[in-house]
């Protein structure tokens, strides 16, 4: 199963997506179920729920699925949590030691996007970068979980990410802050997918990026610092996690930041993926000072 939403912005509708016995692919609407792909619907069991209802056959299929516009495969997270430096050869590209414990931060919720949505890059940006980024999705309401292997039952799934970065805005220089090089509007593109943890094998996914079909990242989790269940325990001693909560488990080695690639300009086109959780494609373009972000969704 691959949950998704669809849609005009702010007017997603949840929907399942399923292989028939052909390999075609199968949209069914979960308006029967909910009335979107958030918190509320994973901590209701919404997963079993939705495949107990596939089985049954009580979904409705939805015609021209495959040509709307797809949000983010979650709606408007309460939280979104990040993990940095979580890969050891991209801390040895931005010139940093392999942390001992997991470096966190935040980014606002509202820099959550569609996938495919179009990308803004800052008016005064000089160094918008790429992150590619295994996305965990909380699906049970966790604090000060009692062990690493406890952890495990509280992911609802995981989804992709692209964790755009202004460094010039998050390193030493003209602001140097990571809430300020993490925030800006649209810089949280999810999905397509959000599929259920039962469905994937997370310790060893491979994840790339390609800009203007170069490819810059390729690597696999299986190179993670902290893997997931680390993380989400480790999370849980310092805050709460809810359901629908985003976490951003850090990116690989290829980023403009390594200095052997320029930053994104407008024009560019930067695509995602992580192996079985889908692809992403953002077209940038430089954002008017005075302009509404276009494609931001919940």
């Amino acid at each position: 199963m691959k949950f998704v939403r669809l849609g005009e912005v702010g007017a997603e509708q949840p929907a399942v997506i399923v292989e028939d016995a052909a390999g075609a692919e199968r949209y069914y609407s979960l308006l029967a179920l909910t009335s979107d792909i958030d918190g509320a619907f994973l901590a209701a069991d919404g997963v079993a729920r939705t495949s107990a209802a596939l089985k049954t056959g009580s979904l409705p299929e939805l015609d021209g699925a495959a040509e709307l516009r797809v949000g983010a495969p979650v709606a408007r997270p309460g939280a979104v949590i990040c993990i940095g430096m979580n890969y050891a050869a991209h801390a040895a590209e931005s010139g940093a030691a392999p942390p001992e414990i997991p470096v966190v931060f935040l980014k606002p919720s509202n820099t959550v996007v569609g996938p495919n949505d179009a990308a803004p890059i800052p008016p005064s940006s000089a160094k918008y970068d790429w992150e590619v980024e295994l996305g965990i999705v909380i699906g049970k309401t966790a604090s000060y979980l009692p062990s690493v292997e406890a952890a495990r039952e509280y992911v609802a799934g995981f989804v992709a990410a692209n964790d755009l970065s202004e460094r010039e805005y998050q390193l030493p220089g003209a602001a140097g802050q990571w809430t300020k090089g993490k925030s800006l509007p649209a810089s949280t593109p999810l999905g397509p997918w959000l599929v259920p943890a039962a469905d994937v094998v997370e310790g060893n996914l491979r994840l790339r990026t390609w800009i203007n079909d170069e490819l810059r990242q390729d690597s696999t989790t299986a190179d993670l610092i902290f893997d997931v269940a680390t993380v989400v325990h480790h999370l849980s001693q310092y805050m709460l996690l809810e359901p629908g909560d985003v976490i951003l488990t850090g990116t690989p080695e290829g980023v403009a930041l390594s200095g052997r690639f320029p930053y994104i300009q407008p024009g560019d086109v930067v695509e995602v993926e992580i192996e079985g959780l889908g692809r992403q494609r953002q077209e940038f373009f430089r954002a008017g000072t005075a302009s509404t972000t276009a494609g931001a969704s919940a």
